[in-house]
């Protein structure tokens, strides 16, 4: 299976199990679970498919990129 697919997968899946909460929290848990659990190689990658388009991750992880990228 492709890598980045293999991210989106989960990054979109971390952003489902957090979209019921209100949306900043959703995003903010989300961020969290990406900058505490994953490798900073898949974090980058990740950030490198959301710079080139991104249009297949979830709006909340879409925004959890935003904000993991603002933090480094």
């Amino acid at each position: 299976m492709n890598h980045t697919k293999e991210l989106v997968r989960m990054a979109n899946q971390i952003a489902t199990h957090f979209s019921t909460y209100p949306r900043e929290e959703a995003v903010a848990e989300t961020a969290g679970h990406i900058r505490k659990f994953w490798d900073p190689r898949m974090r980058a990658s990740l950030f490198a498919h959301a710079d080139a388009g991104g249009g297949d991750l979830h709006e909340v992880a879409r925004s959890a990129v935003g904000v993991l990228q603002q933090a480094r």
